[in-house]
């Protein structure tokens, strides 16, 4: 494990750069997160996809793939991939504070 350093916080991050610890998560570090992945603001279109990754997260134990994403989000693939350009699930899996989706590479 190694450390960012995130709104003055000392914050573990496993090999990928995913927080290691959910508790450590809050929608400020969600902000902080995604300008670290270029995204300059996060939407309510961003929020809808965080918020169900995390609902998916909370009652299954991992993140949910890019397919479910776009057939239960109510986000399509193209606007999945403008949110969260060059790899969607995994970005916002990064942003929402969850571990990388087991299907990404």
């Amino acid at each position: 494990m190694s450390a960012v350093e995130v709104l003055g916080k000392t914050l573990e991050v496993d090999a990928d750069g995913n927080l290691a610890n959910r508790a450590d998560w809050t929608e400020d570090i969600a902000k902080e997160f995604a300008r670290m992945e270029g995204i300059e603001e996060l939407t309510d279109r961003h929020w809808l996809v965080i918020n169900f990754m995390r609902k998916v997260f909370d009652e299954k134990g991992d993140a949910p793939s890019i397919r479910r994403l776009t057939k239960e989000s109510g986000v399509d693939t193209k606007e999945l991939y403008s949110l969260f350009p060059k790899g969607p699930a995994k970005k916002a899996a990064k942003i929402a504070g969850l571990p990388k989706p087991k299907g990404c590479i």
